[in-house]
């Protein structure tokens, strides 16, 4: 990981691939650490891509849910198209309980659809 990176100095959180074309995020993603998380995240510059990969999201509640909401609002006030893939399952009821599913609906259910 780049030391310049903000989210590199964490065991958890978003990590820019060397492209810069996506994220990837590791560890968990829940009260404990949201705050941080949103705010490191938003040091970042969006994934030019437009993919945020949550394969390494390990643990969520209903933070997560925040945190990556926050994130595509950020993309949509800056134009640029962004999704979520292999989301957890977790995440996915989650999402479904508060109404924004298809929010945070992954490129594979997109692509099913």
């Amino acid at each position: 990981m780049d030391s310049a990176d903000p989210s590199a100095t964490a065991a958890e959180g978003f990590v820019v691939s060397e492209d810069g074309r996506q994220w990837s995020y590791v560890g968990t993603l829940t009260f404990a650490n949201a705050a941080a998380v949103c705010a490191a995240a938003g040091e970042l510059p969006l994934p030019s891509r437009g993919t945020v990969d949550l394969n390494g999201l390990s643990a969520v509640d209903s933070a997560a849910v925040a945190v990556l909401l926050s994130i595509k609002r950020r993309a949509t006030q800056e134009g640029i198209p962004l999704e979520f893939d292999h989301v957890p399952a977790a995440l996915d009821s989650l999402a479904t309980v508060y109404g924004v599913e298809e929010i945070l609906m992954s490129v594979e259910a997109i692509a099913s659809t």
